[in-house]
């Protein structure tokens, strides 16, 4: 299994403002966050820094009292097939055993990596039996994935992220027959959330088919902060419409290479491993493996959300 990014918030037992009933409110809230980059949080520079699953967490912690926040269960590049293998991980089980909110990113990948990207030339082509073939295996995939999670974590509100459109740079010409596609998943995302009893949550109209000032890149389809504040919002629209991210709650740009990431992860594992070996030699007891922080760990920096 690879190594996930791990963040974790604990004994966050903060109040401001008041909420009204529009959700279940489960206290303390053990948030979750599964999926592709963008529950991971990378930027359109390819690196990793505060994604809408970082904001969500935040602002829930401004609101009521968060016991954990982990998305070690997202990772750049996973198609919906992806994050099914991974939720059925004995780690991933333990995680979402304990959750009781959860938001879910997959399909984009299913589709995009089928997409021709030509930021030069500000064109996109696809092949439109492909897109079939891929949207029905994300269709399939994304129930067994709401089945997985109704079984594993039965107690917890789930959240499924709908997707924008990810080319706003390519000509007007070229916008139509890629963004019928991303609707068409998003209607595959809604109606499997709505049968598994899950929330659906639509993001593409904050972004509309021209949103350069969230989509940055005109070679890269990840959002920038305004874009995952606008994400963790629409969120909120659907769980409590009152808490909102402000402007001023956006935290500084702190970016992370995946070369830093790698080296960090690589220095936490050799740490573990002499803690282990010093501690092995005290007690028959075996440590714990995992890291008390956590890296995002990435081998091989991948192009898809």
């Amino acid at each position: 299994m690879k190594k996930f990014w791990i963040a974790a918030m604990a004994g966050l037992f903060l109040f401001s403002g008041s909420a009204n009933a529009q959700a279940e409110i489960k206290l303390p809230a053990a948030y979750v966050a599964i999926g592709d980059s963008l529950a991971a949080g990378q930027t359109p520079e390819r690196q990793i820094d505060t994604g809408y699953a970082d904001l969500i967490a935040q602002e829930l912690s401004r609101n009521q009292p968060v016991a954990f926040y982990s998305k070690n269960l997202a990772f750049p590049g996973f198609t919906t097939a992806d994050v099914l293998d991974s939720i059925q991980t004995d780690e991933a089980k333990e995680v979402l055993a304990s959750a009781n909110l959860i938001t879910v990113s997959a399909g984009a990948n299913d589709l995009l990596r089928l997409v021709q990207n030509d930021p030069v030339q500000g064109s996109l082509t696809f092949q439109q039996v492909q897109a079939d073939f891929a949207l029905n295996d994300a269709r399939k995939n994304m129930e067994l994935i709401l089945a997985e999670l109704m079984e594993q974590s039965p107690d917890a509100a789930v959240y499924v992220m709908g997707y924008y459109f990810a080319y706003p740079h390519v000509r007007d010409s070229q916008k139509n027959g890629t963004a019928k596609q991303l609707d068409r998943l998003n209607q595959i995302l809604q109606e499997s959330a709505e049968k598994a009893g899950a929330v659906f949550v639509s993001v593409d109209k904050p972004f509309g088919e021209n949103a350069v000032d969230k989509v940055p890149n005109p070679a890269d389809v990840h959002p920038n902060a305004v874009g995952y504040q606008a994400m963790a919002n629409a969120f909120f629209d659907e769980y409590q419409a009152a808490w909102t991210v402000e402007d001023l709650e956006l935290p500084p740009p702190n970016p992370l290479s995946f070369e830093q990431i790698m080296e960090a992860q690589d220095q936490e594992e050799q740490d573990g491993q002499d803690q282990e070996a010093s501690d092995s030699e005290e007690t028959a007891q075996r440590p714990s493996n995992h890291s008390p922080t956590g890296y995002f760990a990435l081998r091989e920096a991948m192009p898809y959300i």
